[in-house]
C-alpha cells in the first residue's frame, strides 16, 4: 500500500512540474492550441508521459538524498526516512496548490483552457494506441520477468543484464547501500548508472513485490516514451499513420541477416525447422547475436527507455525553437548564415525553461548516461538549425553540471575516459567498412538516410533527420568505455528517432498508386522482417524451459541479508545471478564482465581471488584477506575459480565457519 501511495504521489508532483514546463507564462490564447501548420495534436500524451518522468525523478532523487542523510546519521533503516519525508512533503506542497488553485477559481488555467484534448477524434484512436502498447509492454515485460510460488523466473535472453540490477536493487531493499557501491564490485565507488534500480528497490522496500515494482516501472518508462515517440512523429509529419508506424519500426529492427539467414538454410535444405526451431538471434555482424539491435534491448535494459522518455521531452520542447529556425523565409545559403549571423538566431527565446529543461536531463545521467548523451547530441543538431541558441548553451551547460556534479559525488577519479575510437564493430576500420557494416546490421535503414534527405522538403524534418543521425556518428568516432560495443545504445537512439521517416517515406507511398502501395508494402517488409523473427526468437527463447531460476525465499539469501552489512565484503564464485545476489551484499567480485564493461578492474581482483581459493599458505591467505579487506568467504562444494582448482581446507583450517546450507553444498566462513 505504502509503495502505491508512493507511486501515485510521484505522479502527481510530475503533472505539477511537467505544466510548468509545458504551459508556464502562457495564457489561455496562447496555450499550445493543440495546431501546428494543420498539424493537430493532443498534449495530454506529453503531460501524462512527463509527468511519470519528472515525477520519478524528483521522487527519486530527494528518497535518495535524504536516505543517504539519515544513513550517515546511523539510521539503520534510512530507506523510512527518506521515504516519510519525500511523501509528507509531497502532500504539504500539493494540498498547497490545490487549495490555491480552488479559491483561485477561473484565474488559473484549467486542463480545458489548455485544450490537453485538441481533436477528440484523433484522441479516440491515440487512446486505442496507448491502450495497446501498455497491454503488449505489460505482457513482455512479465513474459521475461517475474515471480511464481517464490520462484523468481527470468528469461534466458534477459538474465544476464538483470543480475547486476536485481542486485543493486536488492542491495537498497534489503540493504543499506550508503554511500552506493558496485554489489558485484563491492568496496568500491558505483561507475553504473543506478538511480533506476534504487527506485524500483525502494518500491519493493515499500511493499511492492520486485516483480511487480521492477515490470510497472518499465512498462510506465517504455509506453510513455513511445507516446512521445508517436507525438513527436506526428508533429513533424503531419500524420497520424506516421505516427503508429514509427512505433511498429521501433519495435522491428531492420537487417540484412534474415535475408542472408533464409539463403543459407534454403542451399542447406533445412530452412523449415530452422525456423520453427532457432532459439539464436540471427546476425552476421560482431555481437549481433547477442540481440544488441532488436527489441531485446528494451526487455534486458529497463532504465533506457526512462532516459529517452526524458530525452524525448525535452526535444518536443525545444522542437519549438527549431520550428522558429525554420519559419525563416530567407533560401539557399542566405537561410543557413541568418542561422548563425542575426540577432534572433542567438537570444534567448524561453531561457527559464532551458534552465528546467536541462536540469531534468543532467538528473537523468545516473538513471542512464547514454541516454542523456544521446539527447545532447541530437540536440547539438537542433541548435545548428534553430533560433534562440544561447538557450541551448543554457540547456547544455546545465545538463553537464548536474552531471559533473553527480560523477564527482559517486565516482572516485574520471567517470569516463574518452578517446577516439573509428569505426566500432566494424570488422575493417575504413570509410567503407564501415558503410558495409551499417548495410550489413541495419539494412537500409541508416545508408538510405541520405536518400530520404533528398525526398523531405521541409527544413524542420531535413533539420530534424539530420540531427538523429548525431548518435550514430558519435558510436562510431568515439569510446568512453572498456567495452566498445556499449556504443550501440547511442545507435540505438538514432534508429528510434529516425524510424519516423521510414515511416513517413512508407506511409506517403502508400497514398500512391497501386505501385506504390506494393512498393510501401515491400518497403515496410524489408524494414521489419528480421525483427520479426528476433521478436519470434525472443518468445522462443524467454518461455518455458528457457528461463533462470532463483528461489527468492531462500534460507541463504536471508541470512546473508540478515548478518552481513553495507561495510562487509563477501568474497563469492564468479556469480551472476543466484540467492547471493538477491541478498543485495557487496561480492568482491561477481560475473567479472558486468563490472569489467563498467570500467572496474577485474583482472586484479580475479587474480587475488584465485590465490586466496587456491592457496595452501594460511599466511598468505590471511595477508590477502586484510589486504583486500574481505569480511567473509564463501565456498561451494566443488567450485572453480578461473579454472583453478580451490581448496577449502585452507579456509577452515584459518577462519570459523558460521554458516552452512541444509544440503551443505555452502559454507561461509567469517575472517
Amino acid at each position: 500500500m505504502a509503495g502505491v501511495i508512493y507511486l501515485i504521489l510521484s505522479l502527481l508532483t510530475g503533472k505539477e512540474l511537467a505544466e510548468i514546463l509545458l504551459f508556464a507564462g502562457k495564457s489561455g490564447s496562447d496555450v499550445n492550441s493543440g495546431t501546428e501548420k494543420n498539424v493537430t495534436y493532443n498534449t495530454i500524451w506529453i503531460l501524462l508521459a512527463a509527468a511519470f518522468g519528472m515525477g520519478t525523478l524528483v521522487f527519486g532523487w530527494g528518497t535518495y538524498m535524504i536516505s543517504w542523510a539519515a544513513s550517515e546519521l546511523g539510521a539503520s533503516k534510512p530507506l523510512i526516512w527518506g521515504d516519510a519525508a519525500v511523501m509528507l512533503a509531497a502532500v504539504v506542497i500539493l494540498g498547497m496548490i490545490y487549495r490555491r488553485r480552488y479559491h483561485a477559481n477561473r484565474t488559473v488555467l484549467t486542463s480545458a483552457d489548455r485544450k490537453l484534448i485538441a481533436d477528440k477524434n484523433f484522441f479516440h484512436k491515440e487512446l486505442i494506441l496507448a491502450g495497446i502498447l501498455l497491454v503488449f509492454s505489460t505482457v513482455m515485460m512479465f513474459y521475461v520477468f517475474f515471480i511464481k510460488d517464490g520462484v523468481l523466473y527470468s528469461g534466458f535472453t534477459v538474465y544476464g543484464d538483470y543480475a547486476p540490477h536485481t542486485a543493486m536493487m536488492r542491495s537498497f531493499s534489503r540493504q543499506n547501500n550508503f554511500p552506493t557501491q558496485y554489489p558485484h564490485f563491492g568496496g568500491q565507488d558505483v561507475k553504473y548508472h543506478f538511480m533506476f534500480q534504487f527506485f524500483v528497490g525502494n518500491l519493493e522496500f515499500l511493499g511492492i513485490r520486485m516483480d511487480i515494482a521492477y515490470n510497472t516501472v518499465s512498462v510506465l518508462a517504455l509506453a510513455g516514451f513511445l507516446m512521445l515517440l508517436y507525438c513527436i512523429a506526428r508533429r513533424l509529419t503531419g500524420s497520424l499513420a506516421t505516427g503508429v508506424m514509427t512505433v511498429v519500426l521501433f519495435f522491428f529492427r531492420s537487417s540484412l541477416s534474415f535475408f542472408r539467414f533464409v539463403a543459407e538454410h534454403l542451399l542447406a535444405g533445412n530452412l523449415w525447422e530452422t525456423l520453427k526451431t532457432n532459439t539464436t538471434f540471427i546476425g552476421y555482424t560482431t555481437n549481433e547475436n547477442w540481440g544488441l539491435w532488436n527489441f531485446n534491448v528494451y526487455l534486458n535494459q529497463r532504465h533506457l527507455a526512462f532516459g529517452l522518455l526524458i530525452v524525448a521531452l525535452v526535444l518536443w520542447i525545444f522542437l519549438d525553437w527549431l520550428d522558429a529556425g525554420c519559419a525563416d523565409t530567407a533560401t539557399g545559403g542566405k537561410w543557413f548564415l541568418n542561422r548563425f549571423f542575426t540577432k534572433r538566431a542567438w537570444i534567448c527565446r524561453c531561457p527559464e525553461n532551458a534552465l528546467m529543461a536541462g536540469m531534468f536531463l543532467g538528473l537523468t545521467s545516473f538513471w542512464n548516461g547514454a541516454a542523456v548523451i544521446g539527447g545532447l547530441l541530437i540536440l547539438m543538431g537542433f541548435a545548428v538549425f534553430s533560433d534562440g541558441k544561447l538557450d541551448y548553451l543554457i540547456l547544455a551547460v546545465t545538463t553537464v553540471v548536474f552531471s559533473v556534479l553527480q560523477t564527482k559525488i559517486f565516482i572516485w577519479g574520471n567517470a569516463v575516459s574518452p578517446s577516439f575510437y573509428w569505426g566500432f564493430l566494424a570488422e575493417r576500420k575504413t570509410l567503407v567498412g564501415v558503410l558495409w557494416y551499417l548495410l550489413q546490421m541495419s539494412g537500409i535503414f541508416f545508408i538510405g538516410a541520405g536518400v530520404l534527405l533528398y525526398f523531405i522538403k521541409e527544413r524542420k524534418q531535413r533539420a530534424a533527420l539530420i540531427s538523429f543521425l548525431f548518435p550514430t556518428v558519435f558510436a562510431f568516432c568515439a569510446s568512453l568505455t572498456p567495452d566498445i560495443a556499449v556504443n550501440h545504445k547511442y545507435i540505438m537512439i538514432s534508429y528510434a528517432f529516425l524510424a519516423m521517416f521510414w515511416a513517413w517515406a512508407a506511409v506517403s507511398m502508400f497514398r500512391g498508386k497501386m505501385w506504390q502501395r506494393i512498393l510501401a508494402v515491400l518497403l515496410v517488409f524489408c524494414l521489419t522482417v528480421t525483427g520479426v523473427y528476433d521478436f519470434v526468437v525472443i518468445l522462443r527463447n524467454n518461455g518455458e524451459g528457457h528461463r533462470v531460476t532463483v528461489n527468492m525465499e531462500s534460507e541463504l539469501t536471508d541470512w546473508l541479508s540478515e548478518n552481513l552489512t553495507h561495510d562487509d565484503l563477501i568474497l563469492t564464485p564468479e556469480y551472476s545471478i543466484n540467492e547471493v545476489t538477491m541478498s543485495g551484499v557487496m561480492m568482491y567480485m561477481g560475473w567479472p564482465y558486468y563490472a569489467w564493461s563498467a570500467g572496474y578492474d577485474t583482472y586484479y581482483r580475479a587474480e587475488q581471488a584465485k590465490t586466496i581459493y587456491s592457496t595452501e599458505d594460511a599466511e598468505e591467505l590471511r595477508r590477502l584477506v586484510r589486504q583486500e579487506k574481505i569480511t567473509y568467504i564463501l565456498f561451494e562444494e566443488g567450485m572453480e575459480y578461473e579454472q583453478e582448482y580451490c581448496r577449502e581446507e585452507t579456509i577452515a583450517g584459518t577462519y570459523r565457519l558460521v554458516y552452512e546450507t541444509e544440503d551443505g553444498r555452502i559454507r561461509i566462513y567469517e575472517t
